[in-house]
């Protein structure tokens, strides 16, 4: 399969050709699919998952809509395969596997290829682009699989995958956020806009001010994009602060304490003084802000 033909999407990798295994068609053509195109029916049981499957969540609900579909009308496009030995691992079409063991299936319809393990994680990276199915994280993870362990750089990756070379750079860049964050971005907690808008933060201290700001109240991703400017303008100024400070740099204990606060608020806290005696400022940007501070200094 060349290059050129991965690019254009699946449709062309179900186009039956003089090396693929001859089309076999039984009495489940009738009982449980409506086969629309040329393949082979075989036991659901001896077709296995693809471990480089780069989407890792399944929605259960979605899935329970696609078994009840396929209760009804069937497997309407075969599930693309390759033989190991007794065996048929997905290359492309594992939620279509899964809702069709889930609709009590016993035999599904499959197309056969030989591809190599990069075919076949691009394959299925294209499938689940394609329909919407990964999530940021995953997809990011997926790009970064492509990129690292088999040499491809990123405008080439662009041209396979049929996207932007800035889009796949900004989703890598999320790879690069701490696992709660990824975990909060695969979950859906936070949007890709949202993530955006927090790595755009220049200190990571102030990142996880944002985040923090995001998880725990209704901030819109312009109004993320509006702090993230405010975050990054304040550490400049910090920074221009500095040049002509000659007090003593903060204590690892002082500096450490800090954080712990920053965490629990949400926002910028400053420590002034030492571990015995000093003063405490808790930044907030807005009446909502400050009211959110005040609930959980109230609530402590």
């Amino acid at each position: 399969m060349s290059k050129k033909a991965l690019g254009k999407g699946l449709e062309a990798l179900f186009q039956v050709s003089a090396n693929d295994k001859a089309p076999v068609h039984t009495d489940s053509d009738k009982k449980n699919t409506a086969l629309t195109g040329l393949g082979q029916f075989v036991d659901i049981e001896k077709v296995i998952a693809n471990p480089e499957q780069p989407r890792k969540e399944f929605d259960e609900a979605s899935l329970k809509d696609l078994a009840d579909s396929i209760k009804q009308k069937g497997v309407l496009q075969p599930i693309l395969v390759e033989k190991k030995e007794d065996k048929y691992q997905i290359i492309a079409g594992e939620r279509r596997y899964r809702a069709a063991s889930l609709a009590g299936l016993k035999e599904v319809p499959v197309i056969e290829k030989e591809l190599s393990e990069e075919g076949k994680l691009e394959i299925a990276l294209i499938e689940n682009i394609q329909r919407e199915d990964l999530s940021p994280i995953d997809e990011a993870k997926a790009f970064s699989t492509l990129i690292k362990n088999y040499n491809i750089g990123q405008d080439e990756l662009s041209k396979r995958v049929g996207k932007n070379r800035s889009t796949i750079a900004n989703s890598l860049r999320l790879l690069k956020m701490p696992q709660d964050m990824q975990d909060a971005i695969s979950s859906g907690e936070i949007s890709s806009g949202h993530a955006r808008a927090i790595l755009s933060v220049v200190n990571p201290a102030d990142q996880r001010v944002l985040f923090n700001r995001i998880t725990t109240g209704t901030i819109s991703v312009r109004e993320a994009e509006k702090q993230a400017a405010n975050l990054n303008n304040g550490m400049r100024a910090a920074q221009d602060g500095k040049k002509h400070d000659t007090k003593k740099r903060k204590s690892p204990d002082i500096v450490e304490i800090e954080q712990k606060f920053i965490d629990i608020f949400g926002t910028k806290v400053n420590l002034n003084g030492s571990i015995a005696k000093g003063k405490i400022e808790i930044s907030y940007f807005s009446k909502d802000d400050l009211e959110r501070i005040f609930d959980i200094i109230a609530k402590n």
